[in-house]
């Protein structure tokens, strides 16, 4: 898989409550966004399959034949929790380094915001026999964490103003709002320790990518990105799992060693440049530090302190806000990490560009949670 495919193009529209757009108008910006930074000006004859990843679909994959005119061609949909848009860019990826296609486009998309309902339909009614909100399942973990080392709220709220520092600096971010700790520590209780700035928007958007062979890629442009690695792993449901110790998403571990040993990547922390993760809750953003082996378990107070995953940092996580600002169209989120880490690569972050980046992360996690996926991308 390594170095067998390369990403030739992406596109993102702006993500928020997209009111004025139709979840066709948003296929297809992103779609044609993808299309001229690939170069590419006849999809119809150019684009040979294309992969999708929707938690919500209307109309299955007739609304995305419809909206982008694509007939005569293979049309596909991913579904896999939060992990969908990186389980459709696998796919994309894996039909390409296969032989079977040469170029694909891959598109996440959702509009959760017509769908009639305040929040995502999802409600775990197994969490050891009791009903509970996804704020409040994830809100047990962060709970056992500042017990058994010592964090407390004050950290989560760190990585808030964090990653609304780096939404500010995304033009398609859905929240633009510099926050201080303080903020966080007062907002509305949602689960504690869980307040209102500790949990991520869901949006309206979709995000786009071009994924051809490492060998014609040059055809395209001469800064493409190549696939280092996509993994997807489904660990044990915590919710039933005796061994689960609310310290750790098994998921994310067993990806994440999928996708190293794909990618030839051995430390994690010196060879990663920049990092997008999932950070559904600023607790998921924490775990996910240690679970992807970038630093040791019950070490995430001590780098969030000294701002390791800044900006400016050692290793920087979530340059475009992540979630939490800039929003989360469960379908689309894995596709607009993606795009993320190629603008990364490619130098065209902008203000919130990290300084001789080559190597990208990509992480998603959802469900129970029980499915994880991680895409690693990097410069030839």
């Amino acid at each position: 898989m390594r170095d067998k495919t390369a990403i030739v193009g992406v596109g993102c529209c702006k993500f928020g409550e997209n009111w004025g757009q139709s979840r066709e108008d948003m296929m297809v910006e992103a779609a044609y966004q993808a299309y001229e930074d690939a170069g590419i000006d006849n999809p119809q004859k150019q684009i040979e399959a294309v992969f999708c990843g929707v938690v919500y679909p209307n109309f299955s994959t007739g609304e995305v034949a419809d909206a982008l005119r694509f007939y005569d061609r293979p049309i596909s949909h991913v579904q896999n929790y939060c992990a969908t848009g990186t389980d459709a860019f696998r796919f994309g990826a894996f039909g390409v380094a296969a032989g079977v296609y040469d170029t694909v486009l891959v598109l996440g998309y959702d509009k959760p915001k017509d769908r009639g309902v305040s929040g995502p339909s999802v409600a775990f009614d197994r969490v050891r026999g009791l009903p509970a909100t996804p704020a409040g399942w994830f809100s047990l973990c962060a709970a056992r964490y500042f017990d058994t080392f010592g964090a407390d709220r004050s950290d989560l709220a760190k990585i808030a103003v964090k990653n609304h520092h780096n939404g500010t600096l995304a033009p398609n971010s859905m929240l633009k709002r510099e926050i201080t700790v303080d903020d966080v520590l007062n907002a509305r209780m949602i689960s504690w320790p869980f307040g209102l700035y500790d949990c991520a928007a869901q949006s309206d958007g979709a995000a786009a990518a071009i994924i051809t062979r490492a060998d014609k890629a040059k055809d395209f442009r001469d800064d493409f990105v190549l696939v280092k690695a996509v993994a997807i792993a489904l660990g044990e449901n915590p919710q039933t799992d005796p061994d689960f110790d609310f310290l750790r998403w098994k998921p994310t571990e067993y990806a994440a060693r999928q996708a190293y040993e794909m990618a030839g990547i051995s430390k994690p922390f010196d060879e990663i440049d920049v990092a997008q993760v999932h950070d559904c809750f600023t607790l998921t953003e924490l775990l996910t530090y240690e679970d992807l082996g970038f630093i040791e378990k019950g070490a995430a107070r001590e780098h969030i302190a000294s701002g390791t995953f800044e900006l400016d940092g050692e290793l920087p996580v979530n340059t475009d806000g992540g979630l939490k600002t800039f929003g989360h169209p469960t379908g689309a989120t894995g596709v607009r990490m993606i795009y993320e880490n190629v603008l990364q690569l490619r130098g065209q972050a902008g203000p919130r560009q990290v300084k001789g980046a080559t190597t990208a992360l990509s992480h998603n996690i959802g469900g129970a949670p029980q499915a994880c996926g991680i895409t690693i991308l990097g410069t030839p």
